[in-house]
């Protein structure tokens, strides 16, 4: 039963657990840039109302992608201890965790969040939004199981799978996308509101794909996934240590960002804040490149810990951050040469394209510095030292909303150096990370 759950440092180990992980993140990504594409003509201002209810619904994706990240970190320990029988437990105290936030954010939503909104957006920006995230926030519980299949595919070395459930969560996007913002095949023309139907039904098709493929490969059997869902305390205290700072961590992140979308909103033009969202596809699409790095490097060196293999981590880690690096100079390249076909592909607007060019150059090579520093965070998370992650996150995190606070509120200055915001962000959380693995002090932790 434990054959196979144990990994090698080399180059064809990072690639065979990173490549399923990139393809499986990169057509929820595009499926963002697709909802967007139908959204830009739509209307320019659908696609600059996507850019404050995406970056809401990104805080609560986070807290997911955080709870995700440390059962990852915990999976890939006992996978590495050989312990499999812990696999299954830990992954069905998870699902109880992550259902009880879901329930929470969509209280939240329907009840606390409208008047944050018409507090600070003028009615035109507020009103669209609330109804589209009524829509939207319903689709969150599918996304938390779904974000924690993740987890445990990658913590037992089995990413390959990731694969099938996201492509059914893609072609159901980008049917339902197609047929209901515009009214196609008989589908109600639901505008703006349409995405976030789509959204939800195809959260709920790559759920419901990827249990059937844990059911048939025999997963779901073999690790006893859903015979313990009763209430553990000693694993959920367990969990909720290791997770509760990466999901804080994320939180605070895109908070982070959904601060910087409404100062955008609140003092740039329309086509700004249009431009805006755009770049968020830029991260979305180009960075499953490193987000799928980053996830190999939580889950390898986590696993080789719990091998007792402490000293071949550094050495794994330098050898995934030059890989990252390789990719990111080519995306830079390439968004460098290309920066009007890109942009053409959301509004083919002479304004929106002058605006966005730039911004785009200035996102292109603060993804250099992504692609190293998400790397080295995802080390610390696998040494099982969530906290540290927090405390790093934060410190970035201030730095980046002071930035964007004195160059958009106080100075009111281009979107441009906004956007270099991005560049002051991922150098904090490098620096503060490389110095942690260097230390030495995460070798005495144990989780």
């Amino acid at each position: 039963m434990a054959e196979g759950l144990q990994v090698e440092v080399t180059n064809r180990q990072i690639w065979k657990i990173a490549l399923p992980i990139g393809l499986a993140m990169m057509v929820p990504q595009l499926n963002l840039i697709i909802n967007n594409i139908f959204l830009g003509h739509h209307s320019e201002h659908s696609l600059a109302i996507a850019s404050i209810t995406g970056i809401y619904y990104l805080v609560f994706a986070g807290i997911g992608f955080g709870l995700n990240n440390g059962l990852q970190t915990l999976i890939s320990r006992r996978a590495g201890e050989n312990r499999p029988e812990e696999i299954g437990k830990l992954f069905a105290q998870g699902v109880i965790i992550g259902l009880a936030i879901s329930v929470f954010a969509i209280f939240f939503t329907y009840f606390i969040t409208p008047f944050f909104f018409r507090l600070f957006l003028t009615p035109e920006q507020a009103e669209p939004s609330i109804e589209f995230l009524r829509i939207r926030i319903l689709g969150l519980p599918f996304l938390y199981v779904y974000q924690l299949r993740n987890a445990l595919l990658v913590g037992i070395n089995k990413s390959k799978f990731l694969i099938i459930g996201t492509l059914a969560e893609a072609a159901a996007n980008i049917f339902f996308d197609y047929t209901l913002i515009f009214g196609k095949l008989g589908m109600p023309a639901m505008g703006f509101n349409g995405a976030a139907v789509a959204s939800v039904i195809s959260e709920f098709v790559g759920m419901f794909v990827i249990f059937l493929v844990l059911s048939r490969k025999g997963i779901t059997k073999q690790y006893a996934l859903f015979s313990g869902m009763q209430v553990k305390k000693d694993y959920i205290k367990l969990i909720a240590k290791v997770s509760g700072p990466l999901v804080f961590q994320h939180g605070a992140s895109i908070l982070a960002w959904f601060f910087f979308y409404m100062l955008v909103a609140r003092n740039a033009s329309q086509t700004g804040l249009a431009v805006s969202t755009t770049m968020r596809t830029v991260f979305a699409f180009f960075g499953t490149f490193f987000w799928a790095l980053a996830a190999t490097t939580n889950s390898m060196v986590s696993n080789i810990i719990g091998q007792g293999k402490k000293d071949d981590v550094l050495g794994l880690v330098n050898k995934i951050t030059k890989l990252s690096l390789t990719i990111a100079f080519f995306v830079c390249a390439a968004l460098n040469l290309f920066p009007d076909l890109y942009l053409s592909l959301f509004r083919n607007d002479a304004k929106f394209i002058e605006t966005g060019v730039p911004v785009l150059r200035a996102v292109a090579f603060a993804m250099i510095i992504l692609s190293i520093g998400t790397i080295w965070l995802n080390a610390v998370t696998g040494t099982g030292n969530s906290q540290m992650t927090f405390w790093i996150e934060i410190a970035a995190v201030l730095f980046y909303c002071i930035y964007v606070f004195v160059v958009l509120e106080m100075r009111h200055m281009s979107i441009l150096w906004g956007w270099m915001s991005e560049v002051l962000y991922w150098t904090v959380l490098f620096g503060f990370s490389y110095l942690y693995i260097r230390s030495g002090k995460w070798r005495s932790k144990v989780i």
